[in-house]
């Protein structure tokens, strides 16, 4: 077939490893572990047998969460661009800001973030010290668009430019210290994870607003 394809609305997922992440966490965890022991009850949103924070971690979360925080800000930087002013852009970022603590099994369904722009998860511990994602607990990120094709052909699958299979779902392997980042819209939950020990994360949302 002499046919060409060209590839329409690319979709960034940004993948990254924090900087000094080992010391981070060692900081971090305690914390976290901390704020559940104040305040057992949380708050339930996606969360599936999980602890969720309220949303006010850059209150209590001292210099670890502003460590990541900057570099969380500096990935959305270098990721977008403000087409009219490139050099100089004319907004700023509100961060949302909240912790997660799952023991084995909890999971979240899955769900977008109105009104975010960029949306990430960072892995504090990832519940099982393989640091290969081998335990499951698997970030899914889901194409909006899949849906309604598959409702007559489940395994009818269109071809990327390049040749691959276009999946409907994507599944992120998590560990330790990595960061997530993905588009805000983008609908995603969390299978459960089979580690020996509770998981620990923290997500956060980006909104841009003028400056």
């Amino acid at each position: 077939m002499t046919g060409q394809v060209v590839g329409l609305f690319d979709t960034p997922v940004v993948v990254d490893e924090l900087p000094n992440a080992a010391a981070i966490n060692a900081a971090l965890k305690p914390l976290i572990l901390a704020r559940r022991a104040e305040r057992p009850a949380g708050v339930t949103i996606s969360n599936i047998g999980g602890w969720q924070s309220e949303h006010d971690v850059a209150d209590w979360g001292g210099e670890p969460i502003q460590h990541l925080l900057r570099h969380i800000i500096a990935l959305a930087d270098a990721h977008c661009v403000d087409i009219i002013s490139p050099g100089a852009p004319r907004h700023r970022w509100f961060t949302d800001i909240w912790a997660n603590v799952s023991p084995p099994q909890a999971s979240n369904q899955m769900h977008t973030h109105p009104g975010a722009f960029w949306s990430a998860v960072y892995y504090v511990d990832d519940g099982s010290g393989q640091q290969d994602g081998s335990l499951g607990g698997e970030l899914i990120i889901e194409d909006p668009r899949m849906p309604m094709i598959l409702m007559t052909m489940p395994n009818l699958r269109l071809r990327s430019p390049s040749g691959s299979v276009h999946e409907p779902q994507l599944k992120m392997k998590v560990r330790s210290g990595r960061i997530v980042m993905f588009p805000s819209w983008l609908s995603h939950g969390v299978v459960p994870h089979q580690g020996s020990r509770e998981r620990i994360s923290i997500a956060i949302n980006l909104l841009a607003v003028p400056a």
